[in-house]
């Protein structure tokens, strides 16, 4: 989902229900997407009782802080009536489920036969609609119909919990409250604007809505009435929901005509270090390294100058892949690079392109979230800073990795492996 960051979670998570935009739990997106209604293993617990002591309270202060922000108090009275809590939502919220699928099979899920089909037979269907809305915002046509894909399976999967009910009991207990007051005012303000009644605003438990799963911050600053008839509609309309996507690209910076990247062979002694998404310096000067194109094209002259990483989503021993502008744009959608490959090579599928030529390391195994701990930890123990031990590989914890791999003459990639972890064991 566009918007607020759930990309953690959703980094690997969104190919079996809605693949959508989410929530620093990696609720990503234009909004946030957390796709699935509730995760599994999570108990259908009964609802807590609205009239309990301290969400009752809680209501009365958050109508106070709403009206203040601007909404009605017919609009809040209205929306709020008979609102209670959701154990579900509580439970999916304080979980911290354990992904570690490898991303050769997310992107297996995100590109499979079905949903390129799909996706060919829908650019086909809506081609006048598809024609109007590259006109307006420039965005690649096939890169919005791969985010409808991922996000909610071309519409099929939005999710059908109450939005208002969800973000009620976001903001009133757990780990984001200030996401889900600051969310449910902005849903608030979607219903106080006339595009949806209260009990029609469905979406995923983090609330996450519509075709294109916007979060309601998201929704407000982006979503558009493309179709005319005067509601900003995503969730029954996707000429809405696309050019809403569309507007949200546009506005993150997206190149009309840019390619994202290509799939490309890296020289014998190129330096893993620079493989990073931090590391950025113009096609021209990795060609002059030694980056080249894997299927044997030069690089276009007028890509040259473009400034491009090079991604190795697997470590050196998988593919790598140079990445520009576009690939970053998406990222602006859902902030997992995992996502924009998906929607990118999706993208391409439906051209009849996007077929990886390299092989994945297939023997490899995702480390697990202790694993991922305990590899922090004991790089800090050897005097290597990770920036904390959460369990996350993010920038610190690679540049610690990387110092660590070159210690041992390994190519520095800063990719965690068990090979690794164990070597930082001492076994």
């Amino acid at each position: 989902m566009p918007g607020f960051r759930l990309s953690r979670l959703r980094s690997f998570v969104r190919i079996a229900a809605p693949l959508g935009v989410v929530f620093g739990l990696a609720l990503a997106g234009c909004g946030a997407t957390a796709s699935t209604d509730v995760p599994r293993g999570v108990p259908m617990a009964p609802p807590v009782s609205a009239d309990a002591p301290a969400f009752a309270d809680w209501l009365t202060a958050f109508r106070e802080d709403a009206l203040k922000a601007g909404i009605a108090p017919a609009t809040f009275d209205r929306s709020m009536k008979g609102v209670r809590l959701d154990e579900k939502v509580i439970e999916a919220n304080e979980s911290q489920p354990e992904f570690t699928r490898p991303v050769w099979e997310y992107l297996e899920g995100a590109l499979s036969d079905t949903r390129v089909a799909t996706g060919k037979r829908l650019l086909a269907e809506n081609k006048a609609l598809l024609d109007r809305i590259e006109a307006r915002y420039g965005v690649d046509r096939h890169v919005l119909v791969a985010i409808w894909g991922l996000e909610s399976n071309y519409g099929s999967f939005q999710g059908t919990m109450s939005v208002v009910r969800s973000l009620a009991t976001l903001g009133f207990e757990g780990r984001r409250v200030e996401y889900g007051r600051s969310q449910l005012i902005a849903a608030l303000q979607i219903i106080q604007n006339g595009d949806i009644a209260p009990e029609r605003m469905t979406g995923s438990w983090a609330g996450a809505m519509g075709h294109t799963q916007f979060i309601p911050t998201t929704y407000n600053a982006h979503a558009v009435d493309f179709d005319g008839d005067g509601r900003r509609d995503i969730w029954n309309s996707h000429a809405d929901a696309l050019a809403s996507a569309a507007h949200y690209l546009g506005n993150s910076g997206w190149q009309r005509g840019a390619v994202w990247g290509y799939e490309v062979k890296l020289p014998q002694g190129f330096d893993y270090g620079e493989a990073d998404m931090s590391v950025s310096q113009p096609v021209g000067e990795w060609q002059k390294l030694g980056v080249a194109r894997i299927d044997g094209r030069p690089f276009p002259s007028g890509e040259m100058g473009e400034k491009a990483s090079i991604f190795l989503p697997s470590g050196y021993r998988g593919p790598a892949f140079i990445v520009m502008n576009n690939f970053r744009t998406v990222l602006a959608y859902n902030a997992s690079t995992s996502y924009s490959l998906a929607v990118n090579l999706l993208a391409d599928r439906f051209k009849g392109r996007g077929e990886i030529v390299a092989s994945w390391p297939r023997g490899d195994r995702p480390l697990g979230r202790q694993e991922r701990h305990d590899l922090q930890q004991l790089l800090l123990d050897k005097g290597y800073e990770t920036g904390g031990v959460d369990g996350i590989i993010g920038f610190n914890t690679r540049k610690a990795i990387r110092a660590y791999q070159a210690s041992l003459g390994l190519p520095a990639d800063g990719y965690p492996t068990h090979e690794l972890l164990e070597k930082l064991r001492g076994r």
